[in-house]
């Protein structure tokens, strides 16, 4: 029967006890995007306020991505898709130039607004688990859950290193930009990470940034799967320590870092050259790093 109904079985026998069942989160949809956030507002504690309104030039030095908020709210009329809500808090480190032509460095908070849909499914269950550390048969009322709630699944984002693509520094009075909140706003776990305290209405510039940001957006849930399991999973390799100390003996078994040196230098032209100049369908870069091995 278990060949029939699952062709899983046929990988390592017949036997049902070789098919477990595994706890994993799978992904029920997800989205990649490229994301240019044009003329965000930088929020500046009260000295970094000073420095740029002394200074006669501002740049973008670099950008970093310090966290996230993220919230999950049903679509209306629409079973299993839900909206998807993440403030992104970039730390932003800007360059003034100043009298003299010192430099100095001020560090800004900016956030945006991001808006997604995905499919989640539905799952009108209430969770609940043991904890290891509370191990004891006695009823802890902290633990305690009447209403039964709908889970909701898990959004996971995954974010690179944003480019920051240009920076302007703007009079206070004009309307220009985009700004989604106010320093009220600001959590504190983000303001423990910036000295002093964050200024609003206050000086006589603003500095913009824009910032180019890829991102991956996954809504997951937690699912049973069956699956085959041949054997369980323990390490091969043993864990020996090294017996020759000579430091020049190891360094000498070590591979010279062709990439280092050749960033377009790949696998595809590190090997059989005589074989790969004979191929027509090389691509132009492969072409020329065969035409180069083969003289």
């Amino acid at each position: 029967m278990i060949e029939k109904n699952n062709p899983l079985g046929n990988l390592c026998g017949n036997n049902k006890e070789q098919l477990c069942c595994i706890s994993v989160d799978k992904v029920f949809d997800s989205a990649r995007d490229k994301d240019c956030l044009e003329d965000v507002r930088v929020h500046l504690c009260d000295a970094g306020q000073e420095i740029i309104d002394r200074a006669t030039a501002v740049r973008c030095k670099c950008v970093e991505v310090i966290n996230t908020n993220i919230n999950i709210e049903p679509v209306p009329f629409n079973k299993g898709f839900y909206q998807v809500t993440v403030r992104y808090y970039f730390c932003v480190t800007l360059e003034a130039c100043l009298c003299a032509g010192r430099v100095q460095e001020v560090k800004g908070l900016a956030a945006f607004d991001k808006k997604i849909i995905l499919y989640g499914s539905e799952k009108n269950v209430s969770v609940f688990t043991s904890d290891p550390e509370n191990n004891s048969f006695c009823f802890d009322e902290r633990d305690l859950r009447c209403d039964s709630e709908p889970t909701l699944p898990t959004v996971v984002v995954e974010v690179a290193s944003p480019i920051c693509l240009d920076s302007k520094v703007v009079e206070r009075h004009k309307p220009f930009g985009h700004c989604c909140m106010c320093i009220d706003a600001i959590p504190e776990l983000i303001r423990n990470r910036f000295d002093g305290n964050f200024v609003d209405e206050v000086g006589a510039n603003n500095v913009y940034v824009t910032i180019g940001v890829f991102s991956v957006i996954r809504m997951e849930r937690r699912v049973q799967l069956m699956l085959p399991a041949c054997h369980f999973c323990l390490p091969e390799k043993d864990s020996k320590p090294c017996n020759n100390d000579d430091p020049c003996s190891i360094f000498g078994k070590m591979q010279f870092p062709v990439n280092e040196f050749y960033p377009y230098a790949d696998d595809n032209c590190g090997s059989n050259y005589n074989d790969r100049c004979n191929n027509d369908r090389c691509n132009n870069h492969q072409k020329g790093c065969c035409d180069k091995n083969c003289k």
